[in-house]
């Protein structure tokens, strides 16, 4: 269960700070914090003085972490046709923002030429690629690499220092997997 990500999201919905929220519900910000980022359980009482603070009803949270997907299974079949748009990736995620809190994944379909973009704010996060169909090259620090069918890196983010790009002339497909 995954109340804490459906907390957060509610939150941000209506636009509140950790520091209004945690006011207002007589919490601290830590402590609100530590719920968010699942790291703590609040009481029942606890929780609906969150959700009064937030302007939601404990029973909507509730029901939408009670209906989390905990497993999703992806087919072969559903990323072998992606639309690329003008960016020239596409992203397919595995899993909604609100059950992304530990680490993130997805498929990318990269045109011939195309870079994809450093994940910007974070820190001590570990990424995964796994190549799947065509190359790509990794530039991570002062180190290059060409990666190929069936290569898999496994690296600390730099994110100064480091570039996806796929420079063959051919669709690259790949899988990544990174913590938050």
């Amino acid at each position: 269960m995954i109340l804490g990500s459906v907390v957060r999201d509610y939150r941000k919905r209506g636009k509140l700070t950790l520091k209004m929220v945690a006011a207002k519900a007589g919490v601290s910000e830590g402590f609100l914090s530590q719920v968010e980022n699942n790291v703590n359980s609040p009481s029942v009482e606890t929780l609906m003085k969150i959700c009064d603070a937030i302007g939601v009803n404990a029973s909507d949270i509730l029901n939408r972490v009670e209906k989390q997907e905990n497993l999703i299974l992806t087919r072969s079949s559903d990323w072998k046709d992606v639309d690329v748009p003008h960016t020239g990736f596409a992203t397919l995620r595995f899993f909604p923002p609100e059950n992304r809190t530990v680490i993130d994944s997805a498929i990318l379909v990269v045109e011939p030429g195309t870079s994809i973009p450093v994940r910007k704010n974070i820190k001590n996060a570990q990424e995964l690629l796994c190549i799947l169909k065509g190359s790509l090259e990794l530039i991570h620090g002062d180190r290059n690499f060409q990666l190929k069918k069936g290569d898999t890196v496994h690296f600390w983010s730099e994110p100064a220092k480091q570039k996806i790009t796929n420079k063959s002339k051919d669709l690259a497909t790949v899988l990544w997997v990174g913590t938050m």
